[in-house]
């Protein structure tokens, strides 16, 4: 009994294994040796953004699904992230360029002096690790001090308090007097970027954008299942379903609230430093709270309490609204037919529609709070194993009784 248990856990394991080196060997053929076509050339955006996007769902849900705190705040701690990034990954030689209108307070970039150290590709790669570990860490130490007044708040209340501080570090983010850090109203670029993830061997260069943002959620979200099925994790549940009787049994609710508000902003800050790699530049301006709604929206698709489904929604949610349903704002069926109501703008009104389908027939979200298990599939594909060898000899014995018949 007990081996034919760790092959069920073991079959999972591999299963996992060969699911990721798939999905990393496809993001090295899509930046280096597939085509440049039309399909490639939105493939390529819409799974970076998807996967960045899996990372800031599943930290929102962690605090909202797991820990059952209601907060509207992401978008303040992936501009901070986001910021604090672009700040510490802009090369020396670029600040007058970038600041022009400020005296730039940080005159260093973390992968320009790893790069001196170790070689260009990988001190950038390596740096650029470091930059996105600190910008979550500054989003989490924002969240700590803030933490004390908010988290004593309950329900409607916290998502208020969490929603006013994400607009005050928006307006803050954009004030002159933080000129010299955050180049005020200006956008921050020419730091490093997804295109900048590369390894040089001799006259080949090899492209790795693609696979260090996959490999960077995956252990992000790696780490979040861990702590969920943790100890504290289940703590963080007893939290979500009664906060009374969770308190009898000793769990110290505040404690606990802040544990989780603190990794959920760490993580987002992480979210918010990859989308500004992805984007390329980044300005406060555009981390209003109809970016937090988006999350949520997909948080909700996907299914409150589900990692999976955070991860599903947010492919599936980018992949519809900006390229699967793209071709009803052409004019045109597939470039096929003309539609006089195909026109810029449709596209929005087909995809609310679609949401309001998901949420009306799926009340609870794609997977509710279910999850996507290898072990599931490992034990299901030994369970036919087992079933085919035992039917084998089986057959065998009605045969042979057959021909003694004969």
């Amino acid at each position: 009994m007990t081996n034919t248990l760790v092959k069920k856990n073991n079959t999972g394991k591999y299963i996992a294994i060969i699911c990721l080196a798939l999905v990393y060997i496809l993001a090295i053929l899509l930046d280096n040796f597939l085509p440049a076509t039309s399909f490639t050339l939105m493939l390529i955006p819409v799974l970076q953004k998807g996967a960045i996007y899996a990372l800031l769902c599943v930290s929102m849900n962690l605090l909202n699904g797991f820990t059952g705190l209601f907060s509207l705040g992401q978008a303040g701690f992936m501009l901070i992230g986001g910021y604090v990034y672009a700040a510490i990954t802009i090369p020396a030689a670029q600040h007058d360029s970038v600041y022009q209108y400020f005296d730039s307070a940080i005159r260093f970039s973390i992968p320009e002096i790893l790069s001196n150290v170790i070689g260009k590709g990988p001190g950038t790669i390596v740096g650029v690790i470091i930059s996105l570990i600190i910008a979550g860490l500054i989003a989490a130490l924002f969240a700590f001090l803030i933490g004390f007044p908010v988290l004593r708040l309950k329900s409607d209340y916290l998502a208020i308090a969490t929603l006013g501080f994400a607009e005050i570090i928006r307006a803050v983010f954009q004030w002159e007097g933080l000129g010299a850090i955050t180049n005020g109203s200006n956008q921050l670029r020419k730091y490093v970027t997804l295109s900048g993830m590369e390894l040089n061997f001799g006259s080949f260069t090899l492209e790795l954008g693609t696979l260090f943002l996959f490999v960077i959620v995956t252990v992000c979200v790696a780490l979040v299942v861990l702590l969920i099925n943790s100890s504290y994790g289940r703590a963080l549940k007893a939290i979500r379903d009664d906060e009374i009787a969770a308190e009898a049994m000793g769990i110290s609710l505040f404690k606990h609230k802040m544990i989780s508000f603190i990794i959920s902003s760490f993580f987002a800050g992480v979210g918010g430093a990859l989308l500004a790699m992805f984007q390329t530049t980044i300005q406060a301006n555009a981390f209003k709270s109809a970016m937090t709604y988006e999350i949520l929206l997909m948080v909700v698709i996907g299914g409150i309490g589900s990692i999976s489904g955070s991860c599903i929604a947010s492919f599936l949610y980018i992949a519809l609204s900006e390229w699967i349903l793209r071709f009803l704002d052409e004019g045109s069926l597939f470039g096929l037919i003309s539609v006089p109501f195909f026109r810029d703008g449709f596209r929005k009104v087909v995809f609310s529609v679609v949401i309001m389908i998901i949420v009306l027939f799926f009340s609870k979200g794609i997977m509710g709070d279910k999850e996507i298990s290898f072990k599931g599939i490992g034990g299901l594909l030994t369970r036919l194993k087992n079933k085919k060898k035992k039917t084998a000899p089986a057959a065998e014995a009605v045969s042979e009784e057959g021909e003694a018949n004969e």
